[in-house]
């Protein structure tokens, strides 16, 4: 947890007077957020959900003059609950993709990649892990996606699949791994990243950063509050309160220059 309090931004009101009436007259933002994925989401020793996206959010709340109110939710309850209109928003370190987009809309803050993780002194290859035991954080990308593409071209290879293992939270998959329940972890970037800095030299990264995409927020298919949140996003990267935010998280590595809507390469 960084030392100090979060940066702030102010109302932007050519920005803020766009709000979606229901938004606007409520003065709050409803945001469906699942923890713990350090340093995105997650929460301190108080039991407040902190962390770089949490702390965007609440910058994005600024520009806008509403206040975000954030609900813990199970990962892959969040989109249908912005579908149904329980929350306005997702931020939960979603990744992009043109299938997600069939049903919901993104506004881009981050670009991250794929980092597997191991214990020190093994020689995984994210490449040639057919047969490992490899620990997921259900419904991620690497658990819908990139740990079974592996898996089905280890078996085309006449191989032995991966054995995926999945765990509903980040925190599970990292204990996993350091308490050698399984071979490696995949993970985004910065969260394995973060917890390869606080496993106390246990764990390592197993091969290079691959996968980029960018992360986004999410709100309903056809929203107005798209094009609100991206302004408000593009403000915060002009205004340099972003570059602040992710200095004071570590996560300068995937840093944008410009929000978007919907910018999945796949």
């Amino acid at each position: 947890m960084p030392p100090g309090d979060r940066v702030g931004a102010d109302r932007v009101d050519a920005v803020a007077d766009q709000l979606p009436a229901t938004v606007a007259a409520t003065g709050e933002l409803k945001v469906g957020v699942n923890v713990p994925y350090a340093p995105n989401e997650f929460k301190d020793d108080d039991g407040r959900i902190v962390g770089f996206a949490v702390e965007l959010v609440e910058a994005l709340g600024d520009v806008l003059g509403v206040r975000p109110v954030f609900n813990e939710s199970d990962f892959d309850r969040i989109i249908p609950a912005v579908q149904a209109g329980t929350f306005d928003m997702g931020s939960s370190s979603f990744t992009d993709t043109k299938e997600r987009e069939q049903s919901v809309d993104f506004v881009t803050y981050y670009s991250a990649g794929v980092q597997w993780a191991q214990r020190v002194g093994d020689d995984v290859d994210p490449d040639n892990a057919c047969g490992l035991r490899v620990a997921v954080q259900t419904t991620t990308y690497e658990d819908i996606d990139e740990v079974p593409a592996k898996s089905e071209a280890c078996v085309a290879a006449g191989k032995p699949p991966i054995d995926k293992v999945k765990y509903d939270s980040q925190d599970e998959a990292t204990n996993a791994l350091i308490l050698g329940r399984v071979d490696a972890l995949s993970a985004d970037s910065p969260i394995t990243a973060y917890a390869i800095a606080r496993s106390d030299g246990r764990l390592e990264t197993a091969g290079p950063v691959f996968d980029a995409a960018p992360y986004g927020f999410v709100v309903a298919k056809g929203s107005p509050l798209g094009p609100v949140l991206q302004q408000a996003m593009q403000h915060l990267i002009d205004s340099g309160v972003y570059a602040q935010i992710a200095q004071r998280w570590g996560m300068e590595e995937g840093t944008i220059d410009t929000a978007q809507i919907n910018a999945a390469t796949s």
